[in-house]
Formats: C-alpha cells, sequence, structure tokens
C-alpha cells in the first residue's frame, strides 16, 4: 500500500528515492510563508476590530485560514481534509455569519490561526533552514570557491580556501541532506498531523453531511404536517359522512318492517359501523388526536389502554417540540406492539422522563427477551426515526435468551418554557388492565 503521509513513508528503505523528502520541505516552506502572512493579517484586523466593530472580522478570519491551511495538507496527507463547516439552512450572509460564529470549527481555525502566526511559522522556518538550508549551503561551497578564486564563506562561519576543504565541504553537505530528510519529514508529518486535528479531523462529516441532515429533518417535518393534515381531512371529512350514513341506516332499519329489506339494512348498518371503527383505527393510528390536544404524557396512557398487555405507567411530562413527541409516541407504540407479538410477556410498564434536555422513555416487559434490531420487528425503522432527531435507542436485554428486555429511547430537546408538567399522565403508577384494543 502506498504511504499516504510522511511518517508512513519514513518507514519505507526507499524513502529517499521518493518524493516525500521534497513534500515535506515544501510544507514547511509553504508554512512560513503562509504563517507570517497569517500573522500581518491578523495584526491588521486585530487593530481594525478593536478600535471600529469589534471580535467577529478577526474570529472569522479563522475559516479563510483553515481553508488554506486544508489545502496545504495535500502535501504531505493524501487523505482528503473535509470542511467541518454546515451548509446554512438559510440564504444571505447574514444567515452565514451566524452559523459560522457558532460552530465549534469556526473557534478551532481560529486557534489554529493565532498558533500558527505566533508560533508555528517560526518553528517551520527554523527547521527547514536546519534540515536543507544548512546542507544546502554546505554542498554550494565549490561554487562559492570558483565563483570568488579565493575563498567561500559557508554561513557565515566557516571560511573555505582550497579545493580539496570545498569538495570535502560538500561531501559532508550531501551527506547531512541525506540525514536530515528523515527528522525534516518527521517534523512536516507532526504539523499535518495538528493541522487535520484542528482543521478536518478525520471523523468529521464532509460539508455535504450537514445538508443532508438538516434535509432530513425538514422533511421529517414536512410528513408530520402531512400526517396532521391527512388525520384532520379523514377526522372531519369522511369519518363525520361515515356517522351521519350509519345514523341514516339506523333510521331506515327502524321505520322498516321486518322483513328481507329490513334484514339488507341491519346487515348495511353494521357494515358502516364496522368501517366506522376501522376508520377511526386508521385516524388514530396516523396521528392520534390526544397527542396533539394533550401532549405525550396522555397519548402514552391511552397507548397502555390499548395494549394488548397489561401496562403499567410511570410518564411525567411537560410539553414539547412536536416533532419529538411525535417520535416519542410512536417509539412506545412500535415497542409496546412488539411487547405484544414477539415476547410473550405477562405485564409490561412504560417510565417517561424529560431531564437535563434528554427525553428518555423506558418500555420493560417480562417476556422472553431476545430482542434484535437485525431481526427486524419494526426496531431498525424505529432506530432511524429517533436518528432523524439526534437521538439514540438502545435495547438492553438483561437475561437473554430468559428476558427481561427494557428498550430505552432517548431523544434530545430543550428544555421546555414551563416549570410545572403539562399535559402528562398521572405520576402514580396505573394499570391498563384491558385485553386488546378498544
Amino acid at each position: 500500500m502506498e504511504p499516504r503521509t510522511p511518517w508512513q513513508a519514513l518507514t519505507r528503505p526507499r524513502f529517499l528515492l521518493g518524493p516525500w523528502p521534497w513534500r515535506a520541505a515544501a510544507y514547511l516552506a509553504t508554512g512560513a510563508l503562509a504563517g507570517a502572512a497569517a500573522g500581518l493579517v491578523l495584526l491588521v484586523l486585530g487593530v481594525f476590530s478593536l478600535f471600529l466593530v469589534g471580535l467577529p472580522p478577526l474570529l472569522l478570519s479563522g475559516p479563510a485560514l483553515g481553508a488554506l491551511e486544508r489545502f496545504r495538507l495535500r502535501l504531505v496527507d493524501r487523505d482528503p481534509a473535509p470542511d467541518p463547516h454546515r451548509v446554512p439552512a438559510a440564504p444571505g450572509l447574514a444567515a452565514w455569519l451566524r452559523l459560522r460564529a457558532g460552530e465549534p470549527a469556526t473557534w478551532r481555525e481560529f486557534a489554529y490561526a493565532l498558533l500558527l502566526a505566533t508560533v508555528l511559522w517560526p518553528l517551520d522556518l527554523l527547521v527547514l533552514a536546519v534540515g536543507a538550508g544548512l546542507p544546502l549551503a554546505l554542498l554550494s561551497a565549490p561554487v562559492q570557491l570558483a565563483a570568488d578564486g579565493h575563498e567561500a564563506k559557508i554561513v557565515k562561519a566557516y571560511l573555505v580556501t582550497t579545493w580539496p576543504g570545498a569538495l570535502a565541504t560538500a561531501l559532508l553537505g550531501a551527506v547531512l541532506l541525506l540525514a536530515l530528510a528523515y527528522p525534516l519529514a518527521a517534523v512536516a508529518g507532526a504539523r499535518a498531523a495538528l493541522a487535520r486535528a484542528l482543521l478536518a479531523p478525520r471523523d468529521a462529516p464532509a460539508a455535504g453531511i450537514g445538508e443532508v441532515i438538516a434535509s432530513r429533518a425538514r422533511l421529517v417535518d414536512a410528513f408530520e404536517a402531512e400526517r396532521r393534515r391527512i388525520e384532520r381531512d379523514l377526522h372531519d371529512g369522511a369519518q363525520q359522512r361515515l356517522v351521519a350514513l350509519t345514523m341514516t341506516l339506523g333510521l331506515a332499519r327502524l321505520d322498516t318492517p321486518p322483513g328481507p329489506l329490513a334484514d339488507q339494512l341491519a346487515k348495511a348498518h353494521a357494515e358502516a359501523g364496522q368501517v366506522l371503527t376501522e376508520l377511526r383505527e386508521l385516524i388514530h393510528g396516523i396521528h392520534p388526536q390526544v397527542l396533539a390536544d394533550y401532549g405525550l404524557g396522555p397519548a402514552l396512557a391511552d397507548a397502555a389502554d390499548r395494549s394488548a398487555v397489561p401496562v403499567e405507567t410511570d410518564v411525567e411530562l411537560p410539553r414539547l417540540p412536536r416533532a419529538v413527541e411525535s417520535a416519542g409516541y410512536f417509539a412506545g407504540c412500535e415497542a409496546l406492539a412488539n411487547v405484544g407479538r414477539h415476547s410473550g410477556a405477562r405485564r409490561a410498564r412504560i417510565t417517561a422522563r424529560h431531564a437535563h434536555g434528554v427525553l428518555r422513555l423506558d418500555v420493560e416487559d417480562d417476556g422472553r427477551g431476545g430482542a434484535d434490531p437485525a431481526r427486524g420487528s419494526g426496531l431498525t425503522g424505529l432506530a432511524d426515526r429517533i436518528a432523524v432527531l439526534d437521538g439514540t435507542l438502545t435495547i438492553t436485554i438483561t437475561s437473554p435468551p430468559g428476558g427481561p428486555t427494557l428498550l430505552r429511547v432517548e431523544i434530545p430537546c430543550p428544555a421546555p418554557q414551563q416549570t410545572a408538567p403539562a399535559g402528562s399522565a398521572s405520576s402514580s403508577p396505573r394499570t391498563a388492565s384491558s385485553s386488546g384494543r378498544g
């Protein structure tokens, strides 16, 4: 495998014959130039910011230097250096400035700019002077002696007056040039590693990933809004028409004398009632009205009442952002559905709390255990739903294969404005003893 950094190349037997010594020298040389220029620019911007407009121009000089340094990394690091900055959600300079000022990457770039302008570029220049400048000066002794005709003064300290001395000096320079190529490349590798750690960590997402995450979140918001619209349309439209149809059939049945027609009307009335029940179940599954009106706590209590397995609820929740409440509700419903279908449990328990900016929902059952997202059962899609909100889904099986199973959902969300719980279920445990969906 081809080496990708000077450190990897140092262990190769053909290091001196390859391009890495020259690449390392070029990286240090351009670093010295960039650092000197950065020091001058930061000094001017510092004076300008201090007396005129404050800190932002000085702070935002970091991203420009960061982009230059990520470009220079190509000299000694073949792995791409991605831009760690996110794409603003809104167009315009103001949105760009607000996003950049709040990003950790901007502050890391500013810290690197200060480090480069004060410490790193003199160090680059010193290493380059010792590792390349001194050997080249010794190598030039015969040229200087031939040009002067009498003597050659090497680095202002060593005087050569004879051709044997000049040739010996040149030979020493060649040996030093080869020997010092190794520490020169090592220093360049260390400098590149420092630059990457501050400006482009290898595990940092590329710039486009931020836009993908933002787009995915917007799609989820749009999807939830569409779910609510469909629920309202079905509730206010199709459901009301079915209610009217059922009442009309019931009245017609009462007014019809016994006979075949009355039997057909009775059958139609029963079918309309069944369709109405199924439509109500469908509307409840799309987006339950209790969730929109009262919040996640009562919605989880309602889901527990409708569970096929008796469920105890211990829920104390304030009103949370709609997307968080929706994700938490459907996570709880999916978990309860899995309990009823797969666990063989006799009882289950839901615990939900919001603390320290995190919604935590625990669903525990006394079933056989063995829950595994890799086997499907709705948990993979559930993890995807939670991941959109920067949440985590963990499944803990305390005693496999005999259970119990604890499914924990954690969703980061800001602390609510109100201090007292609103729209939450009672803090005391309650038992849902229904044996089916009601």
